[in-house]
């Protein structure tokens, strides 16, 4: 866990120093520290650009990965992941109404209106995110068996790519390319106060989400030995999918739909800690998630290239070769055994 850390530590000061604009490390460190004798070029890179960044980025990896781990358990399926309940769908819903329509209707290109339209943008995510999360919510007290509810979320997440893609039928080239850029993921949208935001309420959400440790562990016994321990079954799992979700929708507002992190960083915790027990796997999988986002930020602008790469073709690359990897080394371990 300490080498979690740690690595997490470099990592974010490799993320300050790299980029398209070479900066020198003490240059870095004098601009951290408030020196007013700096480049004013570098002075703004690194406080209006990099550390946003590196920010966004650790917080959001660690959201999503607790999410995923959420999902994992209260589902009980390795492939269970933040999107798994259609709520990524929902906010991309919300966004295609407001992106999609705003030149069709209104005349007016929502991409073009600077902070106004970036802030519309994060509003009709979050909207579309929670009213699907409501929904999957009421459902869950009237289904009783995980998969119906799971089969009931990838169907919501089916009627809500049909809707955008009728609207991008009937939608503008401009407006379908904005909505397509936001699809992609990013960790650069965020900055000044809203960067600020975004970090104080996700990081009041993963506090929260860590008093379900219990909750979660006693999850994993079976719904028969949990009920019998005490725990009211429909309650835990109304909390468990309640946290995941409003993670998952914060994100998703702010960044876009980022994939991959909810569903890989689980089971690398499982596989580096080799536990079960979510006491180890809540915060082991909270600094991975963290560490692997940063990662990616990272490869996404390294340089050479100009501007950054999409966050979610760089997270897909990276991880999957991971989690491939791990998924082959359990399968050999059982074989031995």
């Amino acid at each position: 866990m300490l080498m979690l850390v740690l690595s997490i530590v470099i990592l974010f000061v490799v993320n300050l120093l790299l980029g398209t604009v070479k900066i020198p490390f003490s240059s870095v460190c004098r601009i951290l520290a408030g020196s007013s004798h700096e480049s004013e070029i570098w002075y703004n890179i690194i406080w209006s650009s990099r550390v946003p960044q590196s920010l966004t980025a650790l917080v959001a990896g660690a959201a999503l990965a607790v999410s995923g781990l959420q999902m994992q358990t209260v589902f009980r399926n390795p492939l269970a992941g933040p999107s798994v309940l259609g709520i990524s769908n929902g906010a991309a819903l919300g966004v295609a109404f407001i992106v999609l329509l705003s030149g069709s209707l209104g005349g007016v290109t929502l991409s073009k209106l600077g902070y106004i339209g970036d802030a519309a943008i994060s509003i009709a995510a979050v909207v579309g995110s929670l009213a699907v999360m409501s929904l999957i919510v009421f459902v869950s007290q009237r289904v009783k068996g995980n998969v119906t509810l799971l089969i009931i979320g990838v169907m919501i997440g089916y009627i809500a790519n049909a809707i955008i893609g009728v609207l991008k039928f009937f939608s503008a080239e401009e407006d379908i390319k904005a909505y397509v850029v936001w699809g992609l993921g990013t960790f650069s949208r965020v900055s000044g106060d809203q960067m600020v935001l975004f970090c104080v309420i996700t990081i009041l959400l993963l506090l929260l989400s860590m008093l379900l440790v219990k909750t979660m562990n006693l999850l994993l016994l079976g719904d028969g030995y949990a009920r019998n321990l005490g725990l009211n079954i429909r309650r835990a799992r109304l909390l468990v999918i309640a946290s995941s979700g409003v993670l998952v929708a914060v994100v998703t507002a702010y960044c876009g739909p980022i994939m991959f992190i909810g569903l890989a960083v689980p089971h690398l915790a499982r596989a580096l800690f080799r536990t079960s027990d979510h006491r180890i796997l809540m915060p082991s999988t909270l600094f991975l998630g963290g560490l692997l986002a940063l990662v990616c930020n990272l490869i996404a602008r390294m340089p050479g290239f100009e501007g950054a790469l999409p966050v979610n073709s760089v997270t897909a690359l990276v991880g999957a070769p991971v989690i491939a990897s791990v998924l082959f080394r359990r399968r050999k371990d059982e074989l031995q055994e």
